[in-house]
């Protein structure tokens, strides 16, 4: 008999997957914990993922799109000049993580595990190379190959969201306005590249 499946109830489990991998990772998360923030009973989460690893491998799956995937429509933009393509990144990004603040140490942790899985997802060897703002980089800085671009914009636009709060302490600088400088930082960042990229 073939199972009957709920997508609500299937969303609810990976949303709440999400919430306790990302707060406690995947060796500390216990299906109870899971099956408890989803406010269902741990038979009916078994009876939609079975396993633990079955369940975290869907939730990294969609974190990693979420973080990397989502970049390539950007990046494959005929109508858009190199500039916008990275002021559109870093701007995704940025609304994403203030969203989601604890996603970047989530798949920065997955990265260490198991790279593979990242650098599927990520494409990075030859969709990189044939991404439209590869050749728009290649007419302006021939010199500097794509994926120094790709890490400068993602170590720019992530770091500060992975040591958010050291950031903060540090500084003396409360929340708000640290969301606040790190909005500000998505218009700042395209400048900086911008000037980088002029030499």
């Amino acid at each position: 008999m073939a199972k009957i499946v709920d997508q609500s109830t299937e969303q609810k489990i990976k949303e709440a997957a999400q919430r306790v991998f990302i707060r406690k990772g995947y060796a500390a998360a216990t299906t109870r914990e899971i099956a408890d923030e989803a406010g269902i009973n741990n038979a009916l989460l078994n009876y939609y993922f079975r396993t633990k690893e079955k369940l975290f491998d869907i939730v990294m799956q969609e974190q990693v799109a979420t973080l990397f995937g989502k970049i390539y429509p950007i990046i494959n933009n005929e109508e858009t000049t190199l500039e916008e393509k990275i002021s559109a990144v870093i701007n995704y990004y940025t609304a994403v993580l203030l969203e989601q603040p604890g996603l970047t140490l989530f798949v920065l942790n997955e990265m260490q595990n198991k790279p593979e899985r990242i650098a599927g997802q990520m494409k990075t060897n030859h969709v990189m190379m044939e991404a439209v703002i590869a050749r728009q980089l290649r007419e302006v800085r021939p010199d500097i190959h794509p994926m120094q671009l790709i890490m400068s914009i993602m170590g720019m636009a992530l770091f500060p969201f992975m040591g958010r709060a050291v950031f903060e302490k540090s500084a003396g600088i409360d929340e708000t306005a640290f969301t606040k400088m790190l909005k500000d930082r998505a218009n700042l960042l395209p400048v900086f590249i911008k000037s980088i990229l002029k030499g």
